[in-house]
């Protein structure tokens, strides 16, 4: 027994001082998008950034131990008090980090649904709730500029929220976007594929040629891009769904690689969500649809 305690103990230690080590490993980059707009990229979710007279305006918060390295580099662009943080969605590396943030006194805005998704989260306080939240749209002024915040029905889950600066023409897409890669479609959390392309199409009314667009994961983005990842989605649903009609069971989808060929050849499936795992959501997404 007390080798067995030993053994649990090393493991439980070992595995604190490795992710400690992993998050001095992780460096937040900061990509200046406009005069006062900036995505901040780490690990986890891309963070949107607005800064100006009003204070600072921040969008999901990644892990709570990056918390400090983010709040450092933010007092480089604006060394105001965070006057809003928004989710984009309830995903941990999205959100992660409310906590930390909330006891900066900083009011937390999300969809109705991520207040239940995080209440029934047992890795999460009620201090990581957000204490202002909407059924289907938001305007915020702050920063010289309105920002609509509009939620998008059973996209990547069921309480996605879209931002969009109107002055700054910046978007920032949480997950229903992700640059370059496949993306996580949470049939668990009420996420739908129709739904999720669905999202694609209402956001592309706020996107222009100038627009710059900070994705959930990936680079930041623009509108060439985005419609080739809306074309991707499109393209894959329709081989997916001749698939289903023909019979094949999920396996048989599953272990079909011609059917995402072009875009694993793209590298699609870099990251989170491989070629296989695409296929499969696909495949019991449109079942349930």
């Amino acid at each position: 027994m007390k080798t067995f305690n030993f053994i649990l103990t090393f493991f439980f230690i070992s595995s604190i001082t490795a992710a400690c080590a992993q998050n001095k490993e992780v460096i937040i980059k900061t990509h200046k998008l406009t005069e006062n707009i900036y995505m901040l990229e780490g690990k986890g979710g891309n963070i949107g950034i607005s800064v100006g007279d009003n204070g600072v305006f921040m969008i999901d918060s990644q892990f709570a131990p990056l918390t400090p390295k983010i709040l450092e580099t933010i007092k480089k662009l604006n060394d105001k008090p965070i006057k809003y943080l928004a989710n984009t969605h309830h995903h941990g590396d999205h959100t992660g980090g409310n906590e930390n943030i909330s006891k900066l006194n900083t009011p937390i805005i999300a969809h109705n649904n991520v207040y239940k998704r995080v209440k029934n989260n047992p890795k999460q306080t009620d201090a990581s709730l957000p204490t202002i939240t909407f059924n289907n749209k938001l305007s915020l002024y702050i920063n010289g500029e309105q920002v609509i915040i509009f939620h998008v029905d059973n996209a990547h889950t069921d309480g996605d929220a879209l931002l969009y600066f109107t002055k700054s023409n910046v978007l920032h897409t949480g997950d229903t976007y992700f640059n370059a890669r496949y993306p996580y479609i949470d049939l668990n959390s009420g996420g739908s594929v129709d739904g999720y392309i669905n999202a694609i199409k209402s956001a592309m009314i706020f996107v222009d040629d100038n627009t710059k667009i900070i994705p959930g994961h990936g680079n930041q983005s623009n509108k060439t891009e985005f419609t080739t990842f809306l074309n991707m989605l499109e393209t894959l649903k329709s081989k997916v769904e001749i698939e289903i009609g023909n019979g094949k069971t999920e396996e048989e989808v599953a272990s079909n690689s011609n059917l995402t060929k072009t875009y694993d050849d793209l590298n699609y499936g870099c990251c989170y969500i491989s070629s296989e795992k695409m296929r499969r959501t696909l495949y019991n997404g449109l079942k349930k649809e």
